[in-house]
């Protein structure tokens, strides 16, 4: 483990000591031209309360101000806005540079051409799978053709082209076909993140991967990594739930790699910061709204809200006496901190035990144990919501006894009109598994 310090990409070294946001998601509209299976926000109709123009180019003057220096825009689906290029434009014009997360159902040429533009820099096109997989987790037929048509046209533009991708029980097996589509495309990064159990996704457990899932997916994305991504110039960025410590982080995290170092903890309110679009202000986008809300633009500047809302900022001061479960007795509990916040709140309605975790897989397998998580209460229907799950420890079967979620789907990988079988090779993946695995 190394002790070198890791700064996000957003911080100076000399702001360490006084660390405040400097990156910012901005969820600009929850309206959205999809129906997606796995919405943590349940997107679709635009917020009745949603800031207007006027009051959207405030929130820029005041993120200059705080010293933010990249925002991403998402929705919902931010070009559903008229003035989405207005609001960029005006981040541009303060210096602040401009991402954007889009499910690319109606990215068009102008929309693009708007984008360049405004001076929006990058765009991040969702691609959840092969085709019937991603158009089934997105909603309507044709998503898929249309975001693979939608990158292709970014890539031809000034803009850099990027990629994000949930891992759920279906797309997990396509993941090595996906990063096929992915060197075909050119993107030039790659994220990965899991699917949790918040907004819809809450409402289909079945959809989730399990604690044990993860003895698999570590190795794979590893392999994906060395033998599709790495040679062809792709780097991949796993998110803030794909965790955390063991040999995997080092080897899969950018750059950790060749300069060691490991996860640190959860950003929230700390490096990072997350808006609404009726102005609700979080620590991080992704938080459940209710206990992580600590004010509204309408009514509070960003800056005192950072500065002065529990809500917001407690979790940079959060220690292991706040943790509990396994994480609570793990070895890396004082750094790692239970991992993604956001994880282990939808899970159990608080934060601090996170079952997404690698090193605890890997730990309970060395004791022949898996963990499964159950459902135990239903989310209301709300956006940013969550039920409630229970853990249950039980004897991890012999291998040969469950079939895996790699094989689950091999036949519609090798089916897929751009990956030849010879790239899906069961005996070659599993192969590598156990290498890395060992």
């Amino acid at each position: 483990m190394s002790s070198e310090p890791q700064y996000p990409r957003h911080a100076r070294p000399e702001e360490f000591a006084n660390p405040t946001p400097k990156y910012c998601v901005w969820e600009i509209t929850l309206a959205c031209d999809l129906g997606c299976k796995h919405c943590g926000s349940r997107a679709g109709k635009a917020r009745p309360d949603e800031l207007t123009t006027e009051e959207c180019l405030e929130v820029v003057d005041q993120l200059a101000e705080l010293g933010i220096r990249e925002t991403t825009l998402i929705g919902g689906e931010a070009y559903l806005r008229d003035d989405w290029t207005e609001i960029a434009a005006a981040l541009v014009k303060k210096g602040i540079s401009v991402s954007v997360v889009t499910g690319a159902r109606n990215l068009t040429q102008e929309r693009i051409d708007g984008a360049v533009e405004a001076g929006i820099s990058s765009i991040s096109i969702s691609i959840d799978g092969l085709e019937k997989t991603h158009d089934a987790l997105r909603g309507p037929r044709g998503s898929w053709r249309a975001a693979v048509e939608a990158a292709r046209r970014v890539a031809e533009s000034p803009l850099r082209l990027t990629a994000n991708t949930q891992i759920n029980r279906l797309s997990m097996p396509e993941l090595p076909a996906v990063a096929d589509l992915m060197v075909d495309l050119g993107i030039a990064g790659w994220q990965v993140q899991m699917t949790v159990p918040m907004g819809r996704a809450a409402d289909r457990p079945e959809l989730l991967l399990q604690p044990p899932d993860l003895l698999e997916l570590f190795p794979l994305l590893l392999w994906i990594k060395r033998t599709k991504l790495d040679p062809a110039g792709v780097q991949i960025a796993p998110s803030n739930n794909v965790g955390y410590f063991s040999p995997y982080e080092r080897l899969l995290r950018w750059r950790r790699e060749e300069k060691g170092g490991h996860w640190s903890g959860c950003v929230a309110g700390k490096w990072g910061l997350g808006l609404e679009a009726d102005g609700k202000i979080k620590g991080c986008p992704s938080l459940p709204s209710g206990p992580y809300t600590g004010g509204n633009i309408r009514d509070a500047k960003i800056a005192d809200v950072v500065a002065n809302a529990p809500e917001v900022n407690h979790l940079k001061s959060r220690t292991g006496e706040d943790l509990w479960g396994f994480c609570r007795t793990c070895y890396y509990a004082e750094t790692c901190l239970a991992g993604c916040t956001w994880t282990s709140h939808t899970f159990f309605g608080r934060s601090g035990n996170n079952p997404y975790c690698i090193h605890r897989a890997l730990e309970f397998e060395k004791r022949g144990l898996q963990e499964r998580i159950v459902p135990a209460e239903r989310a209301a229907g709300d956006p940013f919501d969550y039920g409630r799950f229970e853990i249950l420890v039980e004897e991890a079967p012999e291998a040969s006894d469950v079939p895996s979620i790699l094989d689950l789907a091999l036949d519609r990988v090798t089916a897929a009109s751009f990956a030849e079988p010879s790239l899906w090779e069961k005996d070659t993946i599993r192969e590598r598994l156990k290498r890395w695995k060992g």
